[in-house]
């Protein structure tokens, strides 16, 4: 057993050494080298220290350096050292997070995890919370808690007579809702085609002026940190009307929510806390390993009504918390370890200073490519960058050719209506010197096509 995890921290040594050096795509030929695990089934055991190589071999070469410095793609951060190590730790473990009774360390770490999670958000102190798989199923755990709660205002319990016959939910979202919202609503039996989408911004806020009238069951979902531009939503002009009116108000906060963070950033949040449920990521901003999702919901009892499950087999009488009772799933691994972790290595003033250091970093972005002649075409108020090189032919090119070049990787977005290359900073592991080194690729690349 020893020596195949030696070999394996051997390999992984080996592959965060070559992170900060290595293209960030990989190879074509890596690429094409993963044809040699298509192989039949073996028809008997293996060495197990063959199997290990064959992958770090084949795979280790083809994987895409996300975890790199100068990974700008997708909203994911690199896993910070001490979270990485407790993942390892905890794979050793091997606990089924689920029942307090049967699993009491791993389920205590998750309880204080979502405490210090819920102080440091600024939500209620009574709320309830989930470790998730990520953004999807947060918004999913949340939603279903307001798609209960609604239903029961009006005297419907949707646990036990389900949604046929019920009275209709109406959910408002504002037009630029991300994705994973609607696939949850959707999943959720409330329909993606019946959407009520709320017209938004120049920079992709809901306009506050724009709601319509809120009457039956509601749930109005708003957005920290719109994907694309990285705006919030104006919660102060929306959450308290909209409460007011009887509506359930979610916040899709998938990485804005780590604003609360930051005294920089926590005037971009303000009235945030007032809302009924949210859901956010730590895989992305707080730059632990995948998977680890977040969903909070201000009256726990309710979050527990919708997820909670027994059986007879299962010890799930405790005067602890048990964490299935919170979340879709019975079975589950200890994400809450490396959240943990994170969070206390890092502290208060490591979080905040690692959330304003990529807000900083991206803001040299937007200044260089602006002063080279290229549009910027969003307010920079967070971690994302919107750049157009002309027309959308132009930039798909550059875009393509920038990840091609190898210096650092960023994807291609279509926002209102333009065709733009978006940055995303938000790793521990970037520096100011990476920043520097990608910003002047971006300009040779852009410089070189002269369409």
């Amino acid at each position: 057993m020893y020596e195949i995890l030696d070999d394996a921290v051997r390999y992984a040594r080996a592959y965060l050494d070559g992170l900060a050096t290595r293209a960030v795509a990989p190879e074509p030929c890596s690429v094409a080298d993963l044809r040699l695990l298509d192989e039949p089934l073996p028809a008997g055991p293996r060495p197990a220290g063959e199997t290990l190589a064959l992958l770090n071999r084949v795979v280790s070469p083809a994987t895409l350096a996300s975890a790199g410095p100068r990974f700008f793609g997708f909203v994911i951060g690199g896993a910070l050292p001490e979270a990485l190590a407790a993942n390892w730790l905890a794979g050793a473990w091997d606990q089924n997070a689920g029942l307090y009774a049967s699993m009491p360390g791993v389920s205590h770490l998750e309880a204080v995890a979502l405490a210090w999670l819920i102080e440091l958000f600024e939500l209620p102190a009574a709320t309830g919370g989930a470790f998730v798989t990520g953004a999807t199923v947060a918004n999913f755990t949340a939603l279903a808690a307001a798609r209960n709660a609604v239903l029961a205002r009006v005297g419907w319990n949707v646990e036990a007579q389900g949604l046929f016959g019920a009275p209709p939910i109406t959910v408002l979202t504002g037009a630029e809702a991300h994705p994973t919202l609607l696939k949850s609503l959707g999943m959720l039996g409330l329909g993606r085609a019946r959407i009520v989408r709320v017209p938004v911004d120049g920079q992709g806020r809901m306009r506050a002026d724009a709601l319509p009238l809120i009457q039956g069951p509601t749930i109005l979902c708003l957005q920290a940190g719109n994907v694309n531009t990285g705006a919030f939503d104006p919660f102060g002009a929306l959450v308290a009307p909209a409460r007011a009116a009887g509506a359930w108000v979610h916040v899709d906060g998938a990485f804005g929510l780590w604003a609360k963070a930051s005294p920089a950033l926590r005037p971009l949040a303000r009235a945030l806390e007032e809302a009924d449920s949210w859901a956010t990521d730590a895989h992305k901003w707080l730059n632990v390993p995948y998977d680890s999702g977040l969903a909070f919901v201000r009256d726990a009892d309710t979050l527990k009504a919708a997820m909670a499950i027994t059986a007879e087999y299962l010890p799930t009488e405790s005067q602890q918390r048990n964490p299935s009772d919170f979340t879709p799933e019975l079975s589950r691994r200890a994400r809450g370890v490396e959240v943990w972790t994170a969070m206390r290595s890092l502290g208060r003033a490591g979080l905040a200073q690692l959330f304003e250091r990529n807000c900083r970093q991206a803001r040299r972005f937007a200044q260089g490519l602006s002063a080279a002649g290229h549009e910027v075409l969003n307010e920079v108020v967070l971690n994302q960058v919107l750049v157009g090189f002309g027309e959308p032919k132009r930039t798909r090119r550059i875009v393509a050719a920038l990840q091609e070049e190898g210096t650092c990787w960023c994807g291609v977005t279509v926002w209102q209506g333009r065709t733009a290359m978006r940055i995303s900073v938000c790793s521990w592991a970037t520096t100011d010197a990476d920043v520097e080194l990608s910003l002047a690729a971006m300009l040779r690349v852009a410089a070189a096509d002269r369409g």
